[in-house]
């Protein structure tokens, strides 16, 4: 059996890149990075790289906008050079993702049910990266690695 997948969520890749107000966790989540690493393969869903990209792009000083958006593009080549801890989800952005989207991603409710409780469209494209890549896999079980209990309700 291959080794379990965890796609990685933006909270955590917003602790990890040390975003203001968005890293209180950096501590925990590097550690838990750390013991990830042995037991799972790490995912980068590009759901994730989106929405942290826009967590960047809305920090107030710009010198800390500047010096995070430059630790998140190294990390972004270093996926690209395969020696980041995480691969990039291949996705396609297309009706049958959309249709996913829509029908709640595995959830058991729909995308205009999970609104109303406040799961954002982000979280919920995550989940149904995920699902797609269980369609395209075998032998392996997928989970979401994130901080936001919601979300991990999901997961």
């Amino acid at each position: 059996m291959a080794r379990p997948v965890s796609f990685v969520d933006t909270s955590v890749l917003c602790n990890l890149l040390a975003v203001p107000h968005m890293d209180q966790d950096r501590k925990s989540v590097l550690t838990e990075l750390t013991e990830r690493r042995k037991s799972h393969d790490l995912i980068l869903p590009v759901t994730a790289v989106i929405e942290t990209g826009n967590h960047i792009a809305q920090i107030a000083d710009g010198r800390l906008r500047r010096s995070c958006a430059e630790r998140f593009s190294e990390v972004l080549r270093m996926v690209v050079e395969r020696k980041a801890p995480w691969t990039l989800n291949h996705v396609e952005w297309d009706e049958v993702h959309l249709l996913d989207l829509i029908g709640g991603a595995g959830t058991g409710s729909t995308l205009v049910e999970l609104a109303s409780q406040r799961l954002g469209c982000g979280d919920l494209s995550i989940l149904a990266e995920r699902n797609r890549y269980l369609e395209r896999t075998s032998g392996t079980t997928a989970e979401v690695w994130t901080l936001d209990e919601q979300l991990a309700s999901y997961s």
